[in-house]
Formats: structure tokens, sequence, C-alpha cells
């Protein structure tokens, strides 16, 4: 496998060191019986910063994509803002139904990740790290919301 089909070494350790807390507060929900609701808010936030972080790489992406026309621009930078949104709104929601919030738009940042990549070249790695990390963020959101 060539360099430009590997992600570089350290995203590949601080990507999926950013799932342990998805899959520790996950694990630690499902064997509690007293924390749920603090653990809860734990994964809840913990969602929050990873969805807000993902969304944002489009603002990055829009800003060094010299190939973009100003509509397509416009809309990436329209777009690495809306996720963020939808975390701070699943905040403000009941701590389960925001959690199903949370779940259901790491998908769609996914496909949003997927649309970007058939208007820029993005590196060949990348689509296949975001797709892993996305289902088991999912994953873990989906058993916590089954114990809450």
């Amino acid at each position: 496998m060539s360099a430009q089909n590997t992600a570089p070494t350290a995203v590949k350790w601080l990507s999926y060191g950013g799932l342990i807390p998805f899959i520790v507060l996950a694990t630690a929900i499902t064997l509690s019986h007293y924390h749920h609701a603090i653990l809860g808010y734990a994964l809840m936030t913990y969602s929050v910063s990873i969805l807000s972080f993902v969304g944002a790489l489009h603002w990055g992406f829009a800003m060094n994509t010299h190939t973009l026309t100003p509509l397509q621009r416009n809309l990436l930078y329209t777009w690495s803002t809306i996720p963020a949104l939808i975390a701070w709104l699943a905040t403000l929601l009941p701590l389960h139904l925001g959690l199903i919030l949370l779940l259901s738009t790491f998908p769609v940042q996914f496909w949003q990740d997927k649309l970007l990549n058939a208007h820029i070249a993005l590196p060949d790695w990348y689509l296949h790290l975001r797709l892993r990390l996305t289902l088991i963020a999912s994953l873990a959101l989906f058993i916590a919301t089954l114990k809450l």
C-alpha cells in the first residue's frame, strides 16, 4: 500500500484514540447501575465536540481548495457550521433524545464527506478512515441510547 493510500501515523493515533471516550463511556453506561445520567452527559458532550470538529473540516477544505466555484465554497462554509448547530441543539434536549439526534447526525456528516469527495480530491485514506470512525462512534451512541 502506498503512502497516499494510508493515513499518516499521527492521524491514525489521534483518530482511533478519539474513539476511546466513545467506547469507554458506552461500556460504562451499559455496565453501570447508578451513574447513567452523568455518563450519558459525558458521552453527549464528547460527541458534541467531535461532531463540531468533523463539521469544521469542511471549512478547512473550502479555504484550501482553489478549484471550487464560489457557490461550492459557500455551501461548504455553510455546511461546516451545521453539525455544530445540531450538536448544540442536542444539548438542549432530554439526554436520550439528544443522543439520538447525535447518533443520526454522524452518518449524515459522513454522507457530506462522500459528497465532498465528488468535488475535491480528498486523500485516498480519508473516507475509509471516516467510515470506520463514524461506525464505531455511532455504535457507541446506539448502545448508550438502548441503556438510557
